[in-house]
């Protein structure tokens, strides 16, 4: 199945969602009930899954989580992905690029052994580092350019000689490709007062929004800033719904949890 533009929007008008679900398997943070299991990464996300699958229209799978735990955790993944509904779409959060040969690599195991949907990049070695992703013309390559954490400030707001910050060239580097129709771009909730100028940017591509949540990212500014025409937004919630406050019944708690989002982004989705 090729999960296109139109298949994201078709998904977000039949789910009225933008919920995208950050799987990371924390065995420190998870409940105690699957730390003794086996296979204890891919029994939390499964449920999580189970939980979250009519609320989501992605799932941003963390691979730093998996990959701690060696060949057990990479199996894992592979398990994890396999579970995801056809109806969401798959994100490999692994922010890689290298040179070409090496990319490629990287983009054959993501993408035909794994099976991901979507990967993020890191874009500072230049266009050719991640040719080898943007040539996958049915997959896409989720661009890092305004990120939720504190450091973005150290390089991404750095003013250039022309007068735009370091993550507006980025964008418009991007953007300037012919692979640019399987381009998004990360921009983090962090950062509202930055979402119209983006939308200038890039009005009709999608963003996938970190930050919300846990990292203090408001709801409501980023949908009526950052969306376009048609929604435009993969807004990622991971522990605030992964890791609930109330844990005694914890499906319970997360599906709420999901729930919960999903009716908060319909509420401005199309005010």
């Amino acid at each position: 199945m090729t999960k296109d533009a139109n298949f994201i929007y078709d998904q977000i008008r039949f789910k009225n969602s933008l919920l995208c679900v950050g799987l990371d398997p924390d065995i420190e943070k998870m409940p105690s009930i699957y730390i003794k299991n086996q296979y204890p990464l891919f029994d939390f996300c499964k449920d999580v899954i189970e939980c979250t699958q009519d609320f989501a229209i992605a799932y941003k799978l963390n691979v730093a989580f998996f990959e701690s735990h060696g060949p057990a955790g990479w199996k894992q993944l592979a398990d994890v992905i396999r579970l995801i509904p056809e109806n969401c779409l798959i994100i490999a959060d692994a922010k890689r690029a290298d040179i070409g040969n090496t990319s490629q690599q990287y983009a054959s195991y993501y993408f035909d052994t794994l099976g991901a949907d979507a990967i993020t990049l890191h874009p500072y070695m230049g266009k050719d580092s991640l040719e080898p992703f943007l040539k996958y013309r049915e997959k896409w390559s989720i661009i890092l350019s305004l990120t939720s954490n504190q450091g973005s400030q150290d390089f991404e707001f750095q003013k250039l000689e022309t007068g735009e910050y370091l993550y507006e060239k980025v964008m418009h580097t991007y953007l300037d490709s012919p692979y640019n129709a399987n381009l998004m771009f990360v921009c983090g909730a962090t950062h509202p007062s930055e979402f119209i100028h983006i939308r200038k940017i890039c009005p009709d591509h999608f963003l996938l929004v970190p930050g919300v949540g846990t990292q203090g990212g408001e709801l409501k500014s980023i949908i009526i800033k950052g969306k376009n025409k048609q929604g435009g937004l993969l807004i990622n919630v991971s522990r605030k719904i992964t890791y609930p406050e109330q844990d005694s019944d914890y499906r319970k708690a997360v599906y709420n949890a999901a729930k919960n989002y999903q009716r908060e982004m319909a509420a401005y989705l199309y005010e």
